[in-house]
């Protein structure tokens, strides 16, 4: 992904700076697919366009920028909150941190090389969490699918009396013959266990039990 095609929601309710700033970062290179004036028009649009980082003003007049980031990362969306303001006395406390998942917090103004800068790298921090989530998502969801293939090869060696490796060919078997992934015929073992709460996915256990 190439730096011009980075698209940034600015949330600002100052409604004569807001403009500036918006033309500042179009020259650095954003896009600006979204300029809110308050909290929950930041929110709402954060939901509607899925920027790839929020530039979000701690100051609403509808309440706390920091409650707006925490709505906002609370969604799950890879998007990077980067908090700003012209408040020397604002401090974030560790649950607020914790909460608000924002990459940086920038002194407003700042220096445009600066800003530049936080904002790209927060981008690739968002991108390399992202990346790890998806990543550590797979490989639960690929332990739990070895755990229940395990566990019907358990069951096949039971009813049938085949070695680990045949049963394992059984379901590989099924799972060739029916177009479907293993774990799918594994669960179907499972579910058609006496006493088994069934699936839709019971009806291929025929083949493999």
């Amino acid at each position: 992904m190439t730096d011009q095609s980075i698209r940034i929601l600015l949330a600002d309710d100052d409604a004569q700076a807001r403009p500036l700033l918006a033309e500042l970062l179009v020259a650095l290179g954003y896009a600006v697919v979204g300029e809110a004036g308050s909290g929950r028009e930041a929110i709402a649009l954060a939901a509607e366009v899925v920027p790839d980082v929020v530039l979000l003003d701690v100051h609403m007049p509808d309440g706390s920028g920091i409650e707006a980031a925490q709505a906002i990362t609370a969604t799950g969306a890879p998007t990077a909150v980067v908090l700003f303001s012209g408040d020397q006395q604002v401090t974030l406390s560790p649950e607020q941190a914790r909460t608000t998942a924002a990459i940086a917090f920038l002194p407003k103004p700042s220096p445009a090389g600066i800003l530049d800068s936080t904002l790209r790298l927060a981008v690739a921090r968002a991108r390399e969490l992202t990346a790890s989530r998806e990543d550590a998502a797979l490989w639960k969801r690929k332990l739990e699918e070895r755990k229940t293939i395990e566990r019907a090869k358990g069951i096949l060696m039971r009813r049938t009396g085949s070695t680990e490796q045949e049963a394992y060919r059984i379901m590989q078997r099924s799972s060739q013959d029916n177009s479907v992934p293993m774990a799918q015929i594994a669960q179907a073992v499972i579910d058609s266990e006496p006493g088994a709460v069934t699936t839709p996915t019971s009806t291929v256990a025929t083949r493999a039990g």
